[in-house]
């Protein structure tokens, strides 16, 4: 009566091990989001519109996009607007930014004048 009760039981009990691991699976796999790379044209058109709002786009920065990478050109006084361009080209849906913006003297002094130097004390 045991030996029956066991070889009833037992593919009951491999169903119950093996089908929550594979819900499991089947639910991690539908969670993933499948999200669509925008093309050239795409982030070109969303960066555009980005710098007709923002500060940076009184810069006069130029750009590029090939294969998803944007290439930024240009010089800036204000140290910040570099890394607002890189930010943007990701908002945007670059796969990659090069950032060949460059810092004006002027800015690199005014940055390095807002600096507090560190002092310490014993």
């Amino acid at each position: 009566m045991q030996r029956l009760f066991a070889i009833l039981l037992l593919p009951f009990l491999a169903t119950l091990l093996v089908c929550p691991v594979q819900a499991a699976n089947s639910a991690r796999s539908s969670t993933v989001a499948r999200t669509a790379v925008p093309n050239d044209l795409q982030i070109e058109a969303t960066i555009r519109a980005k710098l007709a709002k923002s500060k940076i786009g009184k810069d006069g920065f130029r750009f590029h996009v090939q294969r998803g990478v944007v290439t930024w050109e240009g010089t800036t006084n204000v140290v910040q607007h570099k890394g607002s361009a890189t930010r943007m080209a990701r908002a945007a849906g670059a796969v990659q930014v090069i950032n060949k913006i460059q810092i004006s003297a002027s800015g690199k002094t005014i940055a390095a004048g807002n600096l507090k130097k560190a002092v310490v004390q014993q």
